[in-house]
Protein backbone atom coordinates (compact mmCIF):
# COMPACT_ATOMS: atom_id res chain seq x y z
CA UNK A 1 0.00 0.00 0.00
CA UNK A 2 3.29 2.59 0.76
CA UNK A 3 3.56 2.59 -2.89
CA UNK A 4 0.13 2.56 -3.98
CA UNK A 5 -0.09 6.04 -1.61
CA UNK A 6 2.21 7.57 -4.52
CA UNK A 7 -0.64 7.57 -6.24
CA UNK A 8 -3.89 9.15 -3.96
CA UNK A 9 -5.97 11.63 -5.32
CA UNK A 10 -5.66 14.39 -3.01
CA UNK A 11 -8.55 16.54 -2.35
CA UNK A 12 -11.06 13.70 -2.96
CA UNK A 13 -12.81 12.36 -0.14
CA UNK A 14 -11.05 8.69 1.12
CA UNK A 15 -9.97 7.60 -0.92
CA UNK A 16 -8.99 7.49 -4.52
CA UNK A 17 -6.01 6.29 -6.70
CA UNK A 18 -5.04 6.66 -10.32
CA UNK A 19 -1.94 4.49 -11.91
CA UNK A 20 -1.21 5.97 -15.54
CA UNK A 21 -0.03 2.95 -17.72
CA UNK A 22 -0.61 0.31 -15.62
CA UNK A 23 -0.54 -2.00 -18.44
CA UNK A 24 1.47 -1.82 -21.14
CA UNK A 25 0.23 -1.07 -25.31
CA UNK A 26 0.87 -5.09 -26.14
CA UNK A 27 -0.83 -6.23 -22.96
CA UNK A 28 -3.95 -3.81 -24.22
CA UNK A 29 -4.05 -4.95 -27.74
CA UNK A 30 -4.29 -9.00 -26.53
CA UNK A 31 -6.76 -7.90 -24.22
CA UNK A 32 -8.57 -5.94 -26.82
CA UNK A 33 -8.40 -8.95 -29.03
CA UNK A 34 -9.41 -11.54 -26.77
CA UNK A 35 -12.35 -9.52 -25.17
CA UNK A 36 -13.29 -8.72 -29.20
CA UNK A 37 -13.22 -12.71 -29.68
CA UNK A 38 -15.41 -14.16 -27.46
CA UNK A 39 -18.30 -15.39 -28.53
CA UNK A 40 -21.17 -13.99 -29.08
CA UNK A 41 -23.34 -15.54 -26.36
CA UNK A 42 -20.87 -14.05 -23.66
CA UNK A 43 -22.32 -10.21 -24.55
CA UNK A 44 -25.29 -8.97 -22.62
CA UNK A 45 -26.50 -6.05 -24.73
CA UNK A 46 -28.17 -3.10 -23.00
CA UNK A 47 -29.81 -0.18 -24.30
CA UNK A 48 -26.31 2.20 -23.75
CA UNK A 49 -23.49 -0.16 -24.00
CA UNK A 50 -23.05 -3.83 -24.38
CA UNK A 51 -21.13 -6.17 -21.49
CA UNK A 52 -19.17 -9.45 -20.60
CA UNK A 53 -19.50 -10.87 -17.08
CA UNK A 54 -16.67 -12.83 -16.19
CA UNK A 55 -16.49 -15.80 -14.63
CA UNK A 56 -19.95 -15.47 -15.35
CA UNK A 57 -23.17 -13.52 -13.89
CA UNK A 58 -24.13 -12.92 -10.92
CA UNK A 59 -27.16 -14.93 -9.48
CA UNK A 60 -29.95 -12.66 -8.11
CA UNK A 61 -27.56 -9.95 -8.75
CA UNK A 62 -25.78 -10.54 -5.56
CA UNK A 63 -24.39 -14.32 -5.50
CA UNK A 64 -21.50 -15.66 -7.85
CA UNK A 65 -22.33 -19.33 -8.07
CA UNK A 66 -19.04 -20.21 -9.32
CA UNK A 67 -15.95 -21.09 -7.83
CA UNK A 68 -14.08 -20.94 -10.64
CA UNK A 69 -11.71 -18.00 -11.25
CA UNK A 70 -11.48 -15.24 -13.88
CA UNK A 71 -10.27 -16.86 -16.53
CA UNK A 72 -6.08 -16.22 -17.45
CA UNK A 73 -6.10 -14.56 -20.60
CA UNK A 74 -8.04 -11.34 -18.63
CA UNK A 75 -6.86 -11.91 -15.20
CA UNK A 76 -2.43 -12.76 -15.58
CA UNK A 77 -2.20 -9.23 -16.77
CA UNK A 78 -3.78 -7.55 -13.92
CA UNK A 79 -5.00 -9.58 -10.70
CA UNK A 80 -1.83 -10.19 -9.53
CA UNK A 81 -0.89 -6.33 -10.01
CA UNK A 82 -3.37 -5.58 -7.92
CA UNK A 83 -2.91 -8.06 -5.09
CA UNK A 84 0.59 -6.62 -4.99
CA UNK A 85 -0.43 -3.09 -4.46
CA UNK A 86 -2.14 -4.63 -1.47
CA UNK A 87 -5.71 -3.27 -2.09
CA UNK A 88 -7.24 -6.57 -1.72
CA UNK A 89 -5.65 -7.51 1.49
CA UNK A 90 -8.81 -6.70 3.90
CA UNK A 91 -11.21 -8.53 1.51
CA UNK A 92 -12.98 -11.46 1.83
CA UNK A 93 -11.34 -13.89 -0.70
CA UNK A 94 -7.90 -11.82 -0.73
CA UNK A 95 -8.20 -11.16 -4.80
CA UNK A 96 -10.72 -9.71 -7.46
CA UNK A 97 -13.18 -12.92 -7.76
CA UNK A 98 -15.21 -10.54 -10.62
CA UNK A 99 -14.70 -8.78 -13.53
CA UNK A 100 -17.26 -6.52 -15.62
CA UNK A 101 -16.33 -5.50 -19.35
CA UNK A 102 -18.39 -2.57 -20.31
CA UNK A 103 -18.23 -1.26 -23.90
CA UNK A 104 -18.88 1.98 -24.76
CA UNK A 105 -19.14 3.59 -28.49
CA UNK A 106 -18.60 7.22 -28.82
CA UNK A 107 -21.40 9.21 -26.80
CA UNK A 108 -22.43 6.66 -25.03
CA UNK A 109 -22.46 5.82 -20.96
CA UNK A 110 -24.30 5.53 -17.59
CA UNK A 111 -26.35 7.19 -15.33
CA UNK A 112 -24.94 8.09 -11.88
CA UNK A 113 -25.23 4.91 -9.90
CA UNK A 114 -23.52 3.06 -6.79
CA UNK A 115 -22.31 -0.64 -6.66
CA UNK A 116 -23.82 -1.28 -3.53
CA UNK A 117 -22.80 -3.93 -0.41
CA UNK A 118 -22.90 -6.65 -2.45
CA UNK A 119 -18.82 -6.38 -3.43
CA UNK A 120 -16.49 -5.81 -1.09
CA UNK A 121 -15.97 -1.91 -0.98
CA UNK A 122 -13.26 -1.46 -3.47
CA UNK A 123 -13.39 -1.48 -7.33
CA UNK A 124 -10.31 -1.46 -9.40
CA UNK A 125 -11.19 -0.26 -13.15
CA UNK A 126 -8.80 -0.89 -16.03
CA UNK A 127 -9.48 1.31 -18.90
CA UNK A 128 -8.93 0.32 -22.85
CA UNK A 129 -8.81 1.67 -26.30
CA UNK A 130 -9.75 5.44 -25.20
CA UNK A 131 -10.27 8.07 -22.30
CA UNK A 132 -13.67 9.10 -20.66
CA UNK A 133 -14.68 11.50 -18.12
CA UNK A 134 -15.82 9.66 -15.05
CA UNK A 135 -18.02 12.37 -12.73
CA UNK A 136 -18.77 11.66 -9.33
CA UNK A 137 -21.36 13.07 -7.50
CA UNK A 138 -22.58 13.60 -3.74
CA UNK A 139 -25.59 11.02 -2.69
CA UNK A 140 -28.93 13.36 -2.92
CA UNK A 141 -32.80 13.04 -3.14
CA UNK A 142 -32.84 15.85 -5.20
CA UNK A 143 -33.55 14.45 -9.51
CA UNK A 144 -30.57 17.11 -10.45
CA UNK A 145 -27.23 15.96 -10.13
CA UNK A 146 -24.35 17.97 -8.71
CA UNK A 147 -20.99 16.81 -10.33
CA UNK A 148 -17.94 17.24 -7.40
CA UNK A 149 -15.77 15.28 -9.34
CA UNK A 150 -13.97 14.93 -12.51
CA UNK A 151 -11.25 11.87 -12.84
CA UNK A 152 -10.61 11.71 -16.56
CA UNK A 153 -9.71 7.95 -17.15
CA UNK A 154 -6.77 7.38 -19.66
CA UNK A 155 -6.30 4.14 -21.90
CA UNK A 156 -4.20 1.57 -19.76
CA UNK A 157 -4.63 3.59 -16.54
CA UNK A 158 -5.68 1.86 -13.27
CA UNK A 159 -8.54 3.66 -10.93
CA UNK A 160 -9.52 2.42 -7.71
CA UNK A 161 -11.70 3.43 -5.37
CA UNK A 162 -12.81 2.48 -1.80
CA UNK A 163 -14.22 3.75 1.54
CA UNK A 164 -15.81 6.87 1.18
CA UNK A 165 -15.63 7.05 -2.26
CA UNK A 166 -17.70 3.65 -2.94
CA UNK A 167 -19.84 4.32 0.18
CA UNK A 168 -20.89 7.99 0.14
CA UNK A 169 -20.41 8.83 -3.95
CA UNK A 170 -22.25 8.23 -6.82
CA UNK A 171 -20.49 7.71 -10.09
CA UNK A 172 -21.24 8.00 -14.18
CA UNK A 173 -20.37 8.47 -17.71
CA UNK A 174 -22.41 11.51 -19.17
CA UNK A 175 -23.57 10.57 -23.09
CA UNK A 176 -21.63 12.92 -25.17
CA UNK A 177 -19.38 12.87 -27.98
CA UNK A 178 -17.10 15.63 -26.71
CA UNK A 179 -16.16 16.15 -22.74
CA UNK A 180 -15.90 19.95 -21.94
CA UNK A 181 -14.95 21.88 -19.57
CA UNK A 182 -11.60 20.11 -18.89
CA UNK A 183 -9.12 21.65 -17.09
CA UNK A 184 -6.51 21.52 -14.40
CA UNK A 185 -8.06 22.69 -11.68
CA UNK A 186 -11.52 20.74 -12.40
CA UNK A 187 -10.00 17.51 -13.11
CA UNK A 188 -8.94 15.79 -10.03
CA UNK A 189 -6.12 13.48 -11.33
CA UNK A 190 -4.32 16.17 -13.61
CA UNK A 191 -1.06 16.02 -11.94
CA UNK A 192 -1.20 12.13 -12.88
CA UNK A 193 -2.20 12.54 -17.07
CA UNK A 194 0.19 12.32 -19.78
CA UNK A 195 1.67 15.29 -20.75
CA UNK A 196 -0.17 14.46 -24.31
CA UNK A 197 -3.10 14.63 -22.51
CA UNK A 198 -2.78 17.90 -20.93
CA UNK A 199 -1.66 19.56 -24.39
CA UNK A 200 -4.20 17.94 -26.16
CA UNK A 201 -6.87 19.28 -23.50
CA UNK A 202 -5.35 22.41 -23.51
CA UNK A 203 -4.64 23.28 -27.20
CA UNK A 204 -9.03 21.83 -27.88
CA UNK A 205 -9.97 24.85 -25.37
CA UNK A 206 -10.84 22.15 -22.68
CA UNK A 207 -12.46 19.83 -24.87
CA UNK A 208 -11.35 15.91 -25.61
CA UNK A 209 -13.68 14.24 -28.37
CA UNK A 210 -14.12 10.61 -27.78
CA UNK A 211 -12.36 9.02 -31.06
CA UNK A 212 -13.40 5.56 -30.72
CA UNK A 213 -14.99 2.95 -28.33
CA UNK A 214 -13.55 2.47 -24.66
CA UNK A 215 -13.60 -0.47 -23.31
CA UNK A 216 -13.51 -0.95 -19.00
CA UNK A 217 -12.74 -3.78 -17.22
CA UNK A 218 -13.99 -3.82 -13.95
CA UNK A 219 -12.78 -6.38 -11.10
CA UNK A 220 -14.60 -6.27 -7.52
CA UNK A 221 -14.51 -9.27 -4.78
CA UNK A 222 -18.11 -10.27 -4.46
CA UNK A 223 -18.36 -11.33 -1.37
CA UNK A 224 -21.29 -14.36 -1.33
CA UNK A 225 -19.91 -17.29 -3.37
CA UNK A 226 -22.06 -20.42 -4.05
CA UNK A 227 -20.42 -23.30 -5.91
CA UNK A 228 -23.48 -23.93 -8.14
CA UNK A 229 -21.48 -24.59 -11.17
CA UNK A 230 -23.01 -27.90 -11.96
CA UNK A 231 -26.68 -26.69 -11.28
CA UNK A 232 -26.12 -24.24 -13.74
CA UNK A 233 -25.46 -23.99 -17.22
CA UNK A 234 -22.63 -20.98 -17.72
CA UNK A 235 -21.88 -19.59 -20.94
Amino acid sequence: MKYLETYRLVGLPDRAYYIPDFISEGEERSLIEKIQNAPSTRWTVLSRRRLQAWPTQLLQGSILPTTDPIPNWLADSIIPRTIDLGIWSASPHGRANHCLINEYEPGQGIMPHEDGDVYYPMVATVSLNDGIILDVYGKSDDRKRTVKYRIYQEPRSLLVTTDEMYTKYLHGIQEQLVDKDLSSDRISNWHFLSEQTKESIEMNGGLLKRRTKRISLTFRDVKKVRNLSKFLQTK
